[in-house]
């Protein structure tokens, strides 16, 4: 792909040998490039579409490392022709399965890193949906107006909900402060699907693609438990280092409307009937 090859050569001085496209990406084009130095990930998107996705993402990026995270690094970033690229660095686990007490406890450590508020001190994207982090005091507050309102009206003006689900959704609205704990602002990674986090061959989590903001921490514990499940292991951990508050379990589908949300608005309607059934649950 003379793209790739011309890219890496113009910024990274070196002679693209190979290259293999990754699989599961809706927004960018990503690929492991192999060249005369070594592996490099190579993301691209459209410059003119998305042009401050990459370096939102390296703020992103920036805020994880200094949690107790391995964290990819970042090469270069910029535009080249019509594309926008970041290149970072390859962390592979050559055939090792990741750790998950040391991912339990490592995600609690980055949980008690704090914030005065809700929120961040500007603006990023979770998939390819600006997502605003105008700062709160209050958790319920911040997840109504930042999280929940603006993508439930995208997607009614998309055709999706109908006036039910609105009156639905402000009636839930209405019923945060009550159903969620209180809790200090928790550095999160913001889009911690199973993908999202991967290992290397040291066996220690590797956390990429961030959508960071503090926030209630069990909106990144929700997000795991979403499409697939947490480790009993990891869980012990993590309550050892920083204990949940009880049931948290019972609320994560709460906070999984956010994500289901991005997902509904990203790629239809199969996420409209769980986002009913937890509407419906709670009022």
């Amino acid at each position: 792909m003379n793209i790739l090859r011309d890219l890496i050569h113009h910024e990274l001085k070196e002679e693209l040998h190979s290259y293999t496209r990754y699989s599961g990406g809706c927004i960018n084009e990503v690929y492991k490039c192999k060249t005369n130095i070594g592996y490099r990930v190579l993301k691209l998107n459209d410059s003119d579409q998305f042009p401050l996705m990459f370096s939102k993402e390296i703020m992103g990026l920036n805020l994880l490392r200094e949690s107790p995270f391995r964290i990819p690094q970042v090469y270069r970033t910029g535009e080249f022709e019509n594309w926008s690229f970041l290149i970072l660095e390859c962390i592979e686990s050559r055939g090792v399965n990741l750790d998950p007490i040391l991912f339990g406890t490592n995600l609690a450590k980055m949980h008690q890193m704090t914030s005065d508020s809700f929120g961040l001190d500007h603006d990023n994207f979770i998939g390819s949906i600006e997502q605003i982090n105008k700062q709160q005091k209050k958790w319920f507050d911040f997840y109504t107006s930042q999280r929940l309102e603006p993508l439930v009206h995208k997607v009614y003006n998309q055709g999706h909900f109908n006036k039910n689900e609105l009156q639905l959704f402000e009636l839930l609205y209405h019923k945060l402060k009550d159903l969620i704990p209180q809790e200090k602002p928790a550095l999160l990674h913001g889009d911690l699907w199973q993908g999202n986090l991967i290992h290397d061959e040291s066996s220690n989590p590797v956390l990429i693609d961030p959508a960071v903001y503090y926030g209630h921490r069990e909106m990144d514990l929700s997000m795991l438990e979403l499409f697939g499940s947490i480790s009993e292991s990891t869980i012990d951990a993590y309550q050892q280092y920083f204990p949940l508050e009880k049931s948290w379990k019972d609320r994560k589908d709460i906070h999984q409307l956010y994500p289901l949300l991005v997902h509904l608005l990203l790629f239809g309607k199969s996420y409209l009937q769980t986002i009913q059934h937890t509407l419906k649950k709670y009022i």
